[in-house]
């Protein structure tokens, strides 16, 4: 039976995930984390935490899209493989580990180069892994389909 995406539960669940995606990264970012990543930056680059912990409006605006975007994007891939796996948990996890994944493979380098220290990443990497199943979960739930027409 064919199934068309319901974009308005897609983004509802898009901006939920969202949501998710910017209270957890602002908790670890700003308040649980803030002073490592800014000593680990400036460590690596002297004045490069303090540039960073500095940072205005606008940069702050563009994380917080992007967390939106993340989020939709990841109740877009939910919406995709749920056909396949099946509407649920199981699969929305399936989808915040993929995310996960593709995450770590991009900022792997952060630790490599010196910008990040090991165990800063790792407990980075920790954060972001359970932010990311969380966001899924969230949009997955508020996710659902209709019988196309």
């Amino acid at each position: 039976m064919a199934v068309n995406m319901n974009r308005q539960k897609l983004f509802l669940g898009g901006l939920a995930a969202g949501l998710v995606l910017n209270v957890i990264d602002f908790l670890s970012n700003a308040v649980l984390m803030a002073d490592r990543m800014r000593a680990d930056a400036n460590a690596f680059k002297p004045g490069l935490g303090d540039q960073m912990a500095a940072m205005g409006a606008g940069q702050i605006a563009t994380y917080v899209f992007f967390d939106f975007i993340i989020g939709m994007l990841l109740v877009w891939t939910y919406a995709a493989i749920r056909p396949r796996f099946g509407p649920g948990a199981k699969t929305a996890m399936y989808v915040g580990l993929l995310f996960f994944v593709f995450g770590m493979i991009l900022t792997y380098g952060y630790k490599e180069v010196g910008i990040m220290s090991p165990s800063l990443w790792y407990a980075y990497s920790s954060i972001w892994f359970v932010n990311l199943l969380l966001a899924a979960l969230v949009g997955g739930r508020i996710y659902s389909e209709e019988p196309a027409t």
